[in-house]
């Protein structure tokens, strides 16, 4: 995988999910397709594929640019900076 600028300046230990679903669904009565979590903050979102894209309105939000998959077995980081898998 490629690496970008913004993996360096990630917090050293990952931060702790601030939640175990994506709390902005819950509010709308929503379902979450897949759960991302944020790297910078431990916000947890839902993805892309989801109604409203949460994760993508959290960097919008925030500029906080990378996050993981938060689902089970998987470990894939996303820069939503740079467009691409780190």
């Amino acid at each position: 995988m490629s690496e970008c600028t913004h993996v360096s300046e990630l917090p050293r230990a990952e931060p702790a999910a601030r939640s175990a679903t994506c709390l902005e669904c819950l509010a709308v009565g929503s379902h979450p397709v897949q759960l991302r979590l944020c790297l910078v903050c431990g916000h947890v979102a839902c993805c892309d594929s989801s109604p409203y894209r949460h994760a993508s309105g959290h960097y919008a939000e925030t500029g906080h640019p990378v996050m993981r998959s938060f689902e089970p077995g998987e470990s894939w980081r996303w820069c939503f900076t740079d467009q691409l898998l780190v």
